[in-house]
């Protein structure tokens, strides 16, 4: 579903503007509606931020299976626009609000503090990880975090990305070695 939600936003929203969607989310707003917070790449390597609002319509199909029945069925049909735009340039602090608590809430601070809610803290740290990297690379700069377990958002290791699945990789490893040390029998001394 994610794919084709990409493709499409990619090309009503982002094409157009000759842009590619890098990463996005969803997150909660109190307008009615999806919301998704995207980044993106522009001409001369811009990386903005914004939030899409996605209204969808429903339209009716008509379609038949014989010829005394018809059926309707509905599709739906989304109608995009950004609501809210940035640079990351003028990114000043991403606060995840704390790192101890599964919390999906977090802050940019650009001008003014933006408030956004994910609908999962995994979306959050996908949205920071993608934040961290492109700063590195577009903006020549690290990105200014606070109250994040940085574990999940800079590799420590050789790994060049520690996605998701690295990291579950990872627990998945040491938990079997737990289980194998557990396994081994230990000779008792007389």
């Amino acid at each position: 579903m994610s794919s084709l939600l990409r493709e499409e936003m990619q090309r009503v929203v982002f094409h157009p503007a000759k842009q590619t969607l890098v990463e996005f989310i969803e997150i909660e707003e109190p307008a009615r509606g999806r919301h998704f917070l995207c980044v993106s790449v522009g001409q001369g390597k811009v990386v903005q931020l914004c939030v899409v609002q996605c209204q969808e319509s429903k339209t009716s199909l008509k379609s038949s299976k014989s010829k005394r029945a018809q059926t309707k069925r509905s599709s739906l049909h989304g109608s995009y626009r950004r609501t809210e735009v940035w640079s990351l340039q003028d990114l000043a602090l991403v606060d995840g609000r704390d790192p101890d608590v599964d919390d999906p809430c977090f802050l940019l601070h650009f001008d003014k503090v933006r408030p956004v809610t994910a609908v999962t803290c995994s979306a959050k740290y996908t949205i920071v990880r993608s934040l961290s990297a492109l700063s590195d690379r577009h903006c020549q700069r690290p990105l200014n975090l606070r109250n994040f377990d940085c574990a999940y958002i800079k590799p420590t290791s050789f790994y060049s990305n520690r996605g998701d699945c690295v990291v579950l990789s990872q627990i998945c490893f040491y938990a079997c070695n737990l289980v194998c040390l557990s396994m081994c029998p230990v000779p008792l001394d007389p």
